[in-house]
């Protein structure tokens, strides 16, 4: 039976190669070999794309799957074939063996039983064999040969028994192990010899299928394809002929063919009449479409006004409700689904403040009149207040029914807000003007007033009541003086010293110095930015706005609450972020004062910042508080601002410039006890006489010895005359026709080693610049003391502290 399989299998790998080259000889006997060279190229590039690949990949995949499915079904009929003989040897087996091994078992036999044993293992697919004797004493016997471990077997037990007295008795068991190994090779060969030969089969039927509709079909396919895609009706080809060999049957192609030229033909009469009809339709659409192009024109031009205009338009109804309004409104928060469906009247925010005008421009429209520049206030969809002015023109139908009106509208907002910074800052430049004259003068009356009253203190020493009543005036003096230092300040007049200063240094010493102003009602917090930058700035003149702002917290405050004190960092990236149009874009450091009080009304808050104006009660503040922070704060380069509303308190924040480290902080003078004396000539120059007598006293109690002049003039003929001095003390603001510092620089022009001390109550910006003082400049201020004067002068005359 072994044997026979193999034949089998034999037949089979000889069979298989040969049919596959009867049929790949059958496919390639009707091709010539030109032919098939010629070809070759297109049909691997229509192989590249299109229905070529999905055709073979078709094929291949059902051919494979019925190859499969048949060679599975062969190699199962074929094990099923070869497993059932092996089963019917070891039946025949069972039939020839057992008596004889009974017997030798029974006799003991060991020799006869592994011969009978080696017999068994002699046979096909027989592995191993083992007798195994059942008996009830020491070491029965046990013979096995053969290898026992094949894995891939079938296994059977036999009972061998023997007949004593006439009654069959078990005495051991036959095992026999027959392996499929064999029986798995064999299939495993059968089966790649089956798949080979089906493989190879499959592939030349695929081929030649695919090349068959190729050759038949997809090629002209492709000629139609391309003849379509060039067809033009314009120029239209010779009808499509394909390239096929006769003789043959007219079949499916042929019948597309024609239907295909018939359909070109019909194609070409359409054209044809399409033209035509075209050309017919083209004449009559001539005039309708130069009149809609002039109606787009038009439209077009209108639009573009509209959209491209600063201004807006619109359009009510004849009940005065607006229907149209142009994009442009939706710049200034004004677009139409705001507006449309409304009257004017119901955006308005001066209807009931100005309820004539309404009034009067209801009239108007009531009596179909045009109007131009209606001026009022309305309120776009945020709620903001934009000012606005409208020009209307009413529109009637051919009939003379009135349709509405038409217009034009303009956000006169900003305008409105540049005119009021204008007329603010107008008011305020001329107020500072005035506070600065005033305080000039007052300056002078007030050096002569302080500068006397040292002298009758001095000579009251010994009478109490008259010395309490020269202190009394010495009192009311430094508090004009006080005064007139505020005026000069909001008038920005005052020299500053500015230096680089911390910010957070100055806020919480200045908090700590608060405490005991504000009392005990009123809780301090900070807020400080850790990374505040440091400011250029006067520091005494900003310590004292602060204290300003707090006192004015206090006073708003007088159930208490709280005061915040706050710092940050912060840039104008232009003019518009400062909301000052005098203040240039920067770094600047701010410094906010927020307090909880009562707050400012709105109707005053324009005015908070002009001197002397107060709410508070009289004799219980002068008004110049907020004058002085906002004169020092753009004196210095910055701005202020205020924010307030009723019943929630009142934040004013003020922006001073950053320090960029180029200004080195200055040494405070060293005071000394006594009055320095001295010994040089000095030309003094003052205009106003009371004050030249003063000065000439008190330089001639200090042993100084003077030359007096009443104005530049009167100074430069001295020099002229070759008169000799030491010091130039010279007030600023002269008549004559020459001030102080242009008397200074002739002077120095011709004498180089003169010093030069200037005074003044009010600089007029001759000797600063940007609110400071110019490098190298000796001032000192009006009013001023004997001891003030006679320091300030040892200080320039030496060069150093006096």
């Amino acid at each position: 039976m072994g044997s026979g399989g193999e034949n089998d299998l034999g037949r089979k790998r000889v069979v298989a190669p040969a049919a596959s080259k009867d049929e790949l000889s059958g496919i390639g006997a009707p091709i010539a070999p030109p032919l098939l060279t010629a070809r070759l190229s297109r049909i691997i590039n229509w192989l590249g794309g299109g229905i070529g690949p999905r055709l073979l990949a078709a094929v291949l995949l059902f051919s494979s799957v019925v190859t499969l499915t048949l060679t599975a079904l062969q190699l199962y009929l074929d094990y099923d074939r070869e497993v059932s003989a092996i089963e019917t040897r070891l039946d025949e087996i069972g039939r020839s063996y057992l008596g004889s091994l009974g017997e030798s078992l029974w006799s003991l036999d060991q020799n006869q039983l592994r011969l009978q044993l080696n017999g068994i293992l002699r046979l096909p697919d027989i592995r191993a064999a083992e007798v195994r004797e059942i008996a009830d004493r020491p070491n029965p016997i046990r013979i096995a040969v053969g290898e026992s471990t094949t894995r891939a077997a079938i296994e059977r037990d036999y009972p061998l028994s023997y007949v004593v007295a006439g009654t069959s008795r078990q005495i051991g068991v036959l095992h026999v192990r027959a392996t499929l190994t064999e029986v798995y090779r064999q299939l495993v060969n059968r089966g790649l010899v089956i798949l080979a030969s089906q493989a190879a089969k499959t592939f030349l039927v695929s081929f030649f299928i695919i090349y068959m509709v190729y050759l038949l079909v997809t090629r002209h396919l492709v000629a139609i394809a391309g003849f379509v895609s060039k067809y033009n009706l314009a120029r239209p080809p010779p009808p499509l002929q394909l390239d096929r060999r006769p003789p043959r049957d007219p079949d499916e192609l042929d019948k597309m063919i024609d239907a295909f030229n018939a359909m070109c033909a019909s194609l070409q009469r359409a054209y044809g009449e399409l033209r035509r009809a075209n050309t017919q339709l083209e004449r009559d659409l001539v005039i309708r479409q130069r009149a809609e192009e002039d109606a787009r024109r038009s439209e077009q031009r209108f639009r573009d006004y509209a959209e491209t205009a600063s201004d807006w338009f619109w359009e009510t109804g004849p009940d005065h409700v607006f229907t149209y309004i142009s994009d442009r409104a939706d710049a200034f928060g004004i677009g139409g689904n705001y507006v449309i469906g409304k009257r004017r009247g119901d955006t308005a925010a001066d209807r009931d403040s100005e309820p004539q005008k309404w009034l009067d421009h209801l009239a108007l429209l009531d009596r179909h009149e045009p109007f131009r520049k209606f001026e009022y206030r309305g309120r776009d969809a945020a709620g903001r207040v934009h000012h606005i002015s409208v020009n209307g023109q009413p529109v009637f139908a051919d009939d003379g029914r009135f349709l509405g009106y038409r217009g034009s509208a303009t956000d006169l907002t900003e305008q409105h807000e540049t005119e009021e910074r204008l007329r603010q800052s107008q008011k305020m430049d001329a107020i500072g003007q005035l506070t600065g004259g005033v305080a000039h003068d007052f300056n002078n009356v007030l050096t002569v007033i302080t500068g006397t009253i040292e002298i009758l203190q001095e000579g009251l020493a010994d009478k109490p009541q008259l010395a309490a009543i020269a202190q009394l005036i010495d009192d009311a003096a430094t508090r004009g003086a006080e005064i007139t230092t505020q005026l000069l300040t909001f008038a920005r007049r005052q020299p500053l010293e500015p230096r680089e200063i911390d910010v957070n240094g100055l806020v919480l010493e200045t908090a700590r110095l608060l405490k005991p102003i504000l009392g005990e009602h009123i809780s301090i917090e900070t807020a400080l930015a850790e990374d505040a930058w440091s400011a250029m700035a006067d520091p005494s003149q900003l310590s004292s706005a602060i204290v300003n702002l707090a006192v004015n917290a206090r006073d708003a405050m007088p159930g208490g609450g709280m005061l915040r004190l706050e710092t940050a960092n912060l840039a104008f990236m232009s003019i518009a972020d400062s909301g000052d149009g005098e203040v240039r874009p920067g770094e600047f450091v701010m410094i906010a004062v927020t307090d909880t009080g009562h707050g400012i009304p709105a109707e005053i808050r324009a005015r908070v910042f002009e001197p002397f104006f107060t709410t508070k009660g009289i004799g219980q503040g002068t008004g110049l508080g907020l004058s002085m922070v906002y004169g020092f704060a753009r004196q210095t380069g910055g701005t202020v601002r205020i924010e307030s509303e009723e019943g929630r308190g009142t934040v004013v924040r003020l922006f001073l410039p950053r320090s960029v480290g180029q200004a080195a902080a200055r040494a405070e003078p060293v005071q000394t006890p006594g009055l320095p004396r001295g010994h040089e000539t000095i030309l003094v120059v003052e205009d106003d006489p009371l004050v030249q007598g003063y000065v000439i006293a008190q330089l001639g109690s200090l042993g100084y010895r003077t030359l007096v002049a009443g104005d530049g003039a009167t100074a430069l003929a001295f020099v002229d005359q070759g008169a000799k001095f030491d010091l130039l003390f010279t007030d600023v603001i002269m008549p004559g026709g020459i001030n102080g510092k242009e008397l200074a620089d002739t002077i120095r022009a011709r004498r180089a080693s003169v010093k030069v001390l200037f005074t003044s109550g009010y600089t007029d910006n001759t000797l600063m610049h940007e609110g400071h003082l110019d490098p190298g400049v000796a001032l000192l201020r009006k009013p001023y003391r004997k001891a003030e004067l006679s320091r300030k002068l040892r200080e320039v005359l030496t060069g150093g502290p006096g």
